[in-house]
């Protein structure tokens, strides 16, 4: 893949963060309620939109964006998959700084 179509898969990433976004915004529930995992299902597509913007941007890849992108998700996905210890690999990403 060349610069020009990241460039252009990343400016198409940005225009669905914000459809995504918007969605999210819109939903008023707090965690607890009916709409939360509806509402937490919206928020790890944002994170999902973030790690494909991390992982396509011209030159080296961002290791801490990386580790940022990646903890949101497997926080985020923990809730749906409680049994897979999604929370003890987020402590194993920031080791060794």
């Amino acid at each position: 893949m060349n610069d020009i179509q990241r460039k252009e898969l990343i400016s198409t990433s940005w225009e669905l963060h914000s459809i995504v976004e918007q969605s999210y915004l819109r939903l008023n529930a707090a965690k607890g309620d009916a709409g939360w995992l509806e509402k937490q299902r919206i928020l790890l597509a944002d994170m999902a939109l973030h790690l494909l913007q991390t992982s396509l941007a011209p030159g080296d890849i961002e290791l801490e964006k990386l580790k940022n992108n990646l903890h949101a998700i497997l926080t985020i996905s923990d809730q749906f998959l409680p049994h897979a210890g999604l929370m003890q690999a987020t402590a194993k990403l920031y080791e060794g700084n």
